[in-house]
This record gives C-alpha cells, sequence and structure tokens, in this order.
C-alpha cells in the first residue's frame, strides 16, 4: 500500500491593487451615504448600501490574501484559507438585511414621496462612477489570475451599475419632476443585491459543508482516474473545496499487482490537476479494495486487534 500527499496550492498577492481600490471605494462610500441623508436621495443611500458590498468584498479578498500566508500549525493543519468563507458567509447575511432594508424603505417612500436635491444626486452619483470605473481598471489586470479579485472585480462592476442607475434617476427627476424614480431605482438596486447575494450564501455555505466544488461532477473525476492504465478500480473519493479555487481531493485507488504505486500517483496528480483544478490531493493505492464501513473506509479498531491476535498465535 502506497500513499501520497501534495500541497500544490498556488498563491496570488495583489496586495497593492486591493489596498488603493479599498481605500477609494471605503472613501466615497462614507461620503455617498452623508450625501443620500442630506439631499434626502434614498436611491443614494441604496447605492452607498451597494458600495458597501465592494468595500466588504475588497476587504475579505485582502484579508484572505494575507491571512492566507500563515502557515498551517499544530491546532490549523489546512492553514487559514477558511477565513475567506467565513468572511463571506457572513457578508451574505449582512447583505440580505441590507437590501431587505432598501426594499422596505422603497415601499415607505413610494407611499409618502419625498422630495430630493437632484443636482446633488448627479454630481454624487457622477464622483462614484468616476470611482468604481478606476477600482475597475485597477483590478481587471488581475481578475483572471485570482478569483478573490475576480470576484471584488465583479462586485465593483455590478456597483457602476448602480451609480448609473442613479445618475439616470436624478435626470429623469430634473427634467420630469417624477420623484418615485428615486424610489423606483432604490428598489431595483435592492433586488438587483438579492440574487447576488443568494448566491454569494449558498456557494459559502457549500464550501463550509465541504461539499463539491461548483460545476465539478463527481462522476466525470472518477472516469478520469480510472482511465489511467493500472488502475482496476477506485473508492472513498472525495472532493471539496478548501477555499476559493483551491480544490482538495482524496481518493483510494485499486491497482494491478506489477503498477508501480509511485508511477500511478503522479499520473493521477497530474490528471486532476489539469482537467479539474484540483491542486492539493491525498491518494492511497491498494492492492486488494479495503474494506467498507457504513460511513466510508474507516479502520477499524477491532480488526486490529484480531489483527495482533492472530500475530501473536503465529509467533
Amino acid at each position: 500500500m502506497g500513499s501520497d500527499h501534495t500541497h500544490a496550492i498556488p498563491e496570488n498577492k495583489k496586495e497593492t491593487t486591493l489596498w488603493i481600490a479599498l481605500g477609494l471605494t471605503s472613501t466615497f462610500l462614507i461620503a455617498e451615504a452623508i450625501a443620500g441623508i442630506v439631499l434626502n436621495s434614498l436611491a443614494l443611500l441604496a447605492d452607498a448600501a451597494h458600495m458597501f458590498t465592494d468595500a466588504a468584498a475588497l476587504a475579505i479578498a485582502l484579508a484572505a490574501v494575507r491571512i492566507a500566508k500563515r502557515p498551517a500549525d499544530a491546532k490549523h493543519t489546512y492553514g487559514y484559507h477558511r477565513f475567506e468563507i467565513l468572511a463571506a458567509a457572513f457578508n451574505a447575511i449582512l447583505l440580505f438585511a441590507v437590501a431587505f432594508y432598501i426594499l422596505f424603505e422603497a415601499y415607505q417612500r413610494f407611499r409618502n414621496p419625498a422630495q430630493v436635491q437632484t443636482v446633488g444626486m448627479l454630481v454624487v452619483a457622477s464622483l462614484g462612477l468616476i470611482i468604481n470605473l478606476i477600482s475597475m481598471r485597477l483590478l481587471s489586470a488581475d481578475k483572471d489570475s485570482s478569483l478573490n479579485i475576480k470576484g471584488a472585480y465583479l462586485e465593483v462592476w455590478s456597483d457602476m451599475l448602480g451609480s448609473l442607475g442613479v445618475i439616470i434617476a436624478a435626470i429623469v427627476i430634473y427634467f420630469t419632476g417624477w420623484i418615485w424614480v428615486d424610489s423606483l431605482v432604490a428598489a431595483a438596486i435592492g433586488l438587483w443585491v438579492l440574487p447576488r447575494t443568494w448566491v454569494l450564501l449558498k456557494e459559502s455555505l457549500n464550501i463550509l459543508l465541504e461539499g463539491t466544488p461548483e460545476g465539478l461532477s463527481l462522476d466525470d473525476v472518477s472516469k478520469a482516474i480510472l482511465a489511467i492504465p493500472g488502475i482496476t478500480s477506485l473508492h472513498d473519493l472525495h472532493v471539496w473545496v478548501l477555499t476559493s479555487g483551491k480544490n482538495s481531493m482524496t481518493v483510494h485507488v485499486v491497482h494491478a499487482a506489477d503498477t508501480q504505486p509511485a508511477v500511478l500517483i503522479e499520473k493521477i496528480q497530474q490528471t486532476v490537476a489539469e482537467l479539474f483544478n484540483v491542486l492539493h490531493t491525498t491518494i492511497q493505492c491498494e492492492l486488494v479494495a479495503c474494506e467498507h464501513s457504513e460511513d466510508g473506509c474507516n479502520f477499524s479498531p477491532q480488526k486490529a486487534e484480531e489483527s495482533n491476535s492472530h500475530q501473536g498465535h503465529q509467533h
């Protein structure tokens, strides 16, 4: 029986870019929130809440990059990569609360419209659009090399649409006097946040529950491994996500007697890395399949005692 354990997890360290984008976004969301209160614009407040999600996403990405640098220790043998997922789940729950509050306030404003200062709305939203474009430019260079940065990029991209919505609302109200457009845009921003927040929460929970990575089929992984010459069967296959983009796998493979386990392990690692982006693997090679218990391939102390007893009789 042979086994192997690898830790080939790539790191993307783009702290400077994240710090600049986080600084710009955080500064402006405070200014926009104050402007929303002063100008009595719910659309601005909704966009500020949406920009808060951008700042949260950037902070999560930055924290994940920094904390992931900490080496694994005796208490945290996988390191600290799961921090990103815990923060993302918390962020999703908070976003649900913000989105429902925006929708409630929009409903109240529809019933009792309030005057808004359209020129101020237009100026603030235009500044927000500029901030979003700068942040998108900063993040675009690395969005394809890091899932953290890609997520932050998408957050900023969607907030850019929110800023455009506020600009359109300000122009429409200025020329038509339709005050209800402010509430309409706020409600639209709230509804835009909800489905994205649900996706974020669902993906976070899937990772925390050690579910199979999104878009990956366990059957496809099994077929790819079984296609390797020398492997006769496999069992106890598990694929899960340590954190975003860091897939892990354990598997027991039964191989022919004339096949070297070391050769098989290398081929399996190469196959799952190239086809499924699984870079962290633990592979157990067996000549005869180990026995299964109700919850998987678990070593039985009773069998160990029986084995020791049998060896004692032989001696």
